[in-house]
């Protein structure tokens, strides 16, 4: 009984409150609170001034010139706010020329429209398909060129410059587009444009017989085609280094003759006489005309 009366009292004790203490921990409590407040308002006060400071920010950042094309951008090539890449055959006078009929956008570059300006630059027959970028810091744009492949080269004789050519897919590449860039292997193909045979009129299955002529010469003899002589398109010549090759017509039976190639080349280069040309123009008969 003793026991438990001593375990009463020591609880009692221990369930009267100090004042002393409670008044620290009353105190201490406010402090906390109090610096609760100020970090609340702290970090109002900063999330609302750093949301002005973006807003001007912003607003300044949209308002800066690097954003925006030099209003001279389409006149001259000698400028850093057009970029032309990949573009061999035309030259950059002629791209900027369609730029020039668009007036330099008064909106940030990441706002401007460029289907207007792809569009008017394909009009050029060399072209086949364009790309543009748009850059900013500084403003700029990149026009990237995707040009024809040309598949052979018109000239009025074998010693004549280029005048035209025409593509893979049939389109003519005009004289003003010329000279070829070096380094482009292309047909060349002598014509005068006239006697019956305008090059300007030849569609797309004019120049894949063209190109499968010089196809299947050049795998007859081995050797590479040095020219296709169409000025009198009754009466075709085909170049190679050894021999000048008289072909005729271009009719039905021109690709069996030109398979008669492997059987009389060699005796071509055994002939010490001067060979004016080899004629395969008629269907059964091969001889060689001496000069």
């Amino acid at each position: 009984m003793e026991e438990e009366f001593q375990e009463q009292n020591q609880i009692q004790e221990e369930e009267v409150i100090d004042p002393v203490k409670l008044v620290k921990k009353v105190r201490k409590s406010r402090k906390v609170r109090k610096g609760r407040r100020k970090q609340n308002v702290f970090r109002k006060s900063f999330r609302f001034f750093m949301t002005i400071f973006l807003i001007f920010a912003l607003v300044y950042i949209s308002k800066m010139p690097q954003w925006y094309l030099n209003k001279k951008a389409y006149t001259t090539a000698d400028n850093n706010a057009i970029i032309i890449e990949n573009n061999k055959i035309v030259k950059p006078y002629r791209i900027l020329a369609f730029l020039k009929l668009h007036k330099v956008p008064d909106k940030p570059i990441y706002m401007m429209k460029t289907a207007d300006i792809e569009r008017d630059i394909k009009k050029l027959p060399p072209v086949e398909d364009v790309y543009i970028r748009r850059y900013a810091f500084p403003a700029r744009l990149q026009i990237i060129v995707k040009e024809r492949v040309p598949a052979i080269a018109i000239a009025p004789s074998e010693t004549a410059p280029v005048v035209a050519a025409f593509a893979k897919d049939g389109t003519m590449i005009g004289h003003e587009f010329m000279p070829l860039p070096p380094g482009l292997k292309t047909i060349k193909v002598l014509s005068y444009g006239n006697r019956g045979d305008d090059y300007t009129k030849w569609d797309i299955n004019r120049i894949n017989a063209i190109v499968k002529i010089a196809k299947y010469v050049s795998t007859y003899s081995k050797e590479p085609v040095e020219y296709i002589d169409m000025r009198n398109p009754q009466d075709i010549y085909v170049k190679i280094k050894t021999v000048n090759i008289r072909l005729g017509k271009l009719d039905g039976g021109v690709y069996d003759r030109i398979k008669r190639i492997p059987s009389i080349l060699p005796q071509v280069k055994l002939t010490d006489a001067k060979i004016k040309y080899l004629d395969l123009s008629w269907e059964k008969v091969n001889y060689l005309k001496l000069e």
